[in-house]
Formats: structure tokens, C-alpha cells, sequence
């Protein structure tokens, strides 16, 4: 066991993917008054808690805020916490994994690194505790528990639900008197937009993209897959649609329309996107969970609409924004249990924290907070809407080595990029090293 985790450790720390949003590392204690507040009651076990979680600095702080609400109703219970921005962050889940010292609640990704986690055996099933009432999904629809499931274990509770989304400026395209996108454009728009913004006002059209998240898109979008059904292979046939990937990108970056690595690897966080200095109009990296704290650091409305593509509701998808987990080395998987609940069900937790972590998955907490939504939480609900009816399901057929493979996509995407490979190049490079890894 102890190799199976060095492994995992190793991977980990080498392959690790860039995704839905994140800034620098920090570290944080829990709640100090937790315990001699609230309640006088201390007739209970005193239990201490570790929590883990990536986000923003406005996600950590109002997830503080959740958490020292909780410690005043169960004065019991002490929660230290552990949050950084999301690089680095299954680096150190990773390093703890490899010590048995996995946090007791912990924020997993949906896909590819839950799917490792729970194929490691480092995760508690959950299905027990739902049984029982510890953690209530009452107002949980099927299909929305499913998708914590690895392989039929139920490893992980969604914190909300979430989509990806071009969200885009409305003052930079009226400076520049171009029409902004809507739900129906394609990738021809998308480019056209992209150099009308860029000759009008010399800002960039758009972000660099993200491959692991939007090749993915991209096959979805031509009715294919990523991986196989079983995961020991690519689940698409040539190469010409990774080769098409690249070469739009490589061509937008020659012309300045969307920014080189170079610029992106500067960039510090979630609250210092492009999008948020004005320096890009639209930014199809983001998740529909991120336009409030995007809208907050821009300082100026933002909108956003769906991914472009002549079948785009073939590509897009609702997902579980994060899941949170227990971990197995855990000695009070109760007590994380009914945290968790809490923070499912309980509808003064999204009074904070809005739809930072997505739509609440509950159906009474959504009609409660309805009347009370502010108007950024009210643009997402209305979005998360649209998505729901003009999508298909999202995959989860991702094998636990999929971070490795999608990691390969990223580091020879940037060699396209840079041209040190050719589009063509690059996308045979990639098949050979993808199915070396899942053959393993």
C-alpha cells in the first residue's frame, strides 16, 4: 500500500492539471471560538476536525464564515483548515495521501482526480451515511448523487452544480462596436470575434485555452470522446480533431488575438484573469460558479453564455462544481458526515457563500433562497437553467490515470504553442503518449 501511495504522490506532483479557478497558496487555522461559543452544552465528545478546499481568497473567507457557524451550533466539534489556491493543491493532497494524513472533509474534483483518489481506496464510501440520515439528500435528484459515484461507490457529495461558460466583457465590445456572443454562435464567430476585437481596440479577443477542459469540449461537441468506455484507450478515431485544436489556437496566437503562455503563466489567481483587467474580452476558461468573484475584481458587469460550436449542446455539460469527500484515514467519519450535510442542506450556507460553489443541489434550499437571490446568484441560476435543457450528460468514464494523460495534453499543447511541434506533430505525440499511459 505504501508504494501504491508513493506512486500516487509521484503522479501527482508531476502531472497535475490547471483548472476551474484558483490563486496562490495559503494556509489557514480554523475558527479559534468555535468551542466556547454557541451552545453551553459540552456533554459531547470534543472532536477536531481538518478540512481541505482550493478557491479564491472570497471563497476561503466565506467558507471560514460557514465554518465558525457551524462550531457555534456544535460547540463540540473544532474544524483547522487547509485551503490554497488550486495549483498546488493536489500536490499537497498528494504528499498527504502518501502519509495516511489525508484531511477528514476534503474538496475533491469531479473526473479525472476523484476518480484516482477513489481508485486508491482513499476514499469513504458515503453511501452509509446517506442511508442512515447522517447526510441528508432528500432533495437530491438521482442523477446529481450519481455523479459522486466512482465505479458505483459513492465517494464524494456535489457542492453545487456548475458549467462551463464564455463569460465576456459588454463594455469592451460596445468600445469596440462589435456584437457580443450568444448562446448560439460558433467557432467561426468565435475567431471573427475575436480579430474584430483586437483591430478595434488592440486587446486581446480572448483567453488561451485550457486543453483538458476544452479539447474534451471539443470532441463532445463533434459527438466524440476522450477516452474509451472502459478507459484503456483515446475514445476518438485520427487525429485531425486535436490537430484542428491546435491549429486554431497556434493561429490566434500568432496574431495576437489571444495571449502566449508566456503572458497566462503571470497570471495570479482568479482575481487577476485577464477578463477582470480589462485586457481580454471574453474568457471561455471560467465556470459559471466563478462570474461573482470575476465580476468583483473587474469591477464592471460581466455576462457570459455558452461555449461556441455549430453543436454546442452536444458539447456542454452540468457537472458537480466540487464534491466534498471523506477521507479513509479518517477517525471521525460521522462527525465529517454530518458537516457536509450541513453545508448541503442548510440555506444559511448559501446566504454566504451564493453560488460560489455552484447551485445548491437541494431543491427546498433553491426555493428558499429564490426570492432572496442577489443579481449575480440570480444570472448564474438562470444560466445553470439553459445549460440543464440544452446539454447532454457529462462523462465519467475517466481511468485513474487520466491526470497523467491530460497532463501530456497540456505540456504538448504548450509545445504546439510555442512551435517546437507542429500541429500534426503534436497530436500523433500525443495519441503515442496517452495510450503508453493507459496501457500501464
Amino acid at each position: 500500500m505504501k508504494k501504491i501511495l508513493m506512486l500516487l504522490c509521484t503522479a501527482f506532483m508531476i502531472f497535475l492539471i490547471t483548472a476551474c479557478g484558483g490563486d496562490a497558496e495559503e494556509s489557514a487555522s480554523g475558527n479559534e471560538e468555535g468551542s466556547s461559543s454557541g451552545n453551553s452544552d459540552t456533554s459531547e465528545e470534543q472532536v477536531e476536525l481538518r478540512m481541505s478546499w482550493w478557491g479564491s481568497q472570497g471563497r476561503h473567507d466565506m467558507t471560514k464564515e460557514v465554518i465558525t457557524l457551524y462550531e457555534k451550533q456544535n460547540p463540540h466539534v473544532k474544524i483547522t483548515t487547509e485551503f490554497t489556491g488550486f495549483d498546488g493543491y493536489f500536490e499537497k493532497m498528494a504528499a498527504q495521501a502518501a502519509g495516511s494524513n489525508l484531511p477528514d472533509i476534503m474538496q475533491q474534483n469531479f473526473g479525472e482526480f476523484v476518480n484516482q483518489y477513489a481508485a486508491q481506496n482513499l476514499l469513504t464510501d458515503l453511501a452509509p451515511f446517506v442511508e442512515d440520515g447522517t447526510i441528508d439528500l432528500e432533495g437530491t435528484d438521482e442523477g446529481t448523487i450519481d455523479s459522486g459515484k466512482v465505479e458505483g461507490k459513492l465517494v464524494g457529495i456535489p457542492t453545487g452544480t456548475n458549467a462551463m461558460a464564455t463569460i465576456y466583457n459588454p463594455k469592451i465590445f460596445e468600445e469596440a462596436g462589435v456584437e457580443p456572443p450568444t448562446h448560439d454562435w460558433t467557432w467561426e464567430d468565435y475567431q471573427t470575434m475575436a480579430q474584430e476585437i483586437h483591430d478595434a481596440t488592440g486587446k486581446y479577443g480572448t483567453r488561451l485555452l485550457e486543453p483538458g477542459n476544452h479539447f474534451e469540449y471539443y470532441l463532445r461537441e463533434q459527438g466524440e470522446k476522450l477516452f474509451n468506455e472502459d478507459g484503456t484507450g483515446l475514445g476518438y478515431e485520427g487525429d485531425q480533431l486535436l490537430v484542428d485544436y491546435f491549429t486554431r489556437n497556434k493561429e490566434m496566437i500568432d496574431s495576437d488575438l489571444m495571449p502566449s503562455y508566456d503572458i497566462i503563466s503571470q497570471i495570479k489567481g482568479l482575481e487577476d484573469e485577464l477578463i477582470t483587467r480589462g485586457e481580454a474580452a471574453t474568457d471561455l476558461t471560467s465556470w459559471s460558479n466563478q462570474i461573482g468573484s470575476l465580476q468583483d475584481a473587474a469591477g464592471t458587469p460581466l455576462e457570459m453564455v455558452m461555449l461556441p460550436g455549430e453543436n454546442n449542446d452536444r458539447g456542454m455539460y452540468l457537472k458537480p462544481s466540487m464534491l466534498w469527500s471523506i477521507s479513509e484515514n479518517s477517525e471521525h467519519k460521522e462527525e465529517a458526515a454530518k458537516f457536509i450535510s450541513f453545508f448541503t442542506n442548510a440555506t444559511e450556507v448559501f446566504e454566504i457563500i451564493g453560488t460560489d460553489r455552484g447551485v445548491p443541489i437541494d431543491s427546498d434550499v433553491r426555493e428558499e433562497l429564490a426570492p432572496i437571490l442577489s443579481e449575480g446568484d440570480q444570472q448564474v441560476y438562470e444560466y445553470i437553467e439553459y445549460v440543464g435543457k440544452n446539454s447532454t450528460p457529462a462523462d465519467t468514464n475517466f481511468p485513474s490515470d487520466a491526470a497523467e494523460v491530460l497532463q501530456t495534453l497540456v505540456n504538448i499543447d504548450e509545445l504546439v504553442m510555442y512551435g517546437e511541434l507542429t500541429p500534426e506533430e503534436g497530436s500523433e505525440q500525443f495519441r503515442k503518449d496517452a495510450e503508453n499511459i493507459l496501457a500501464k
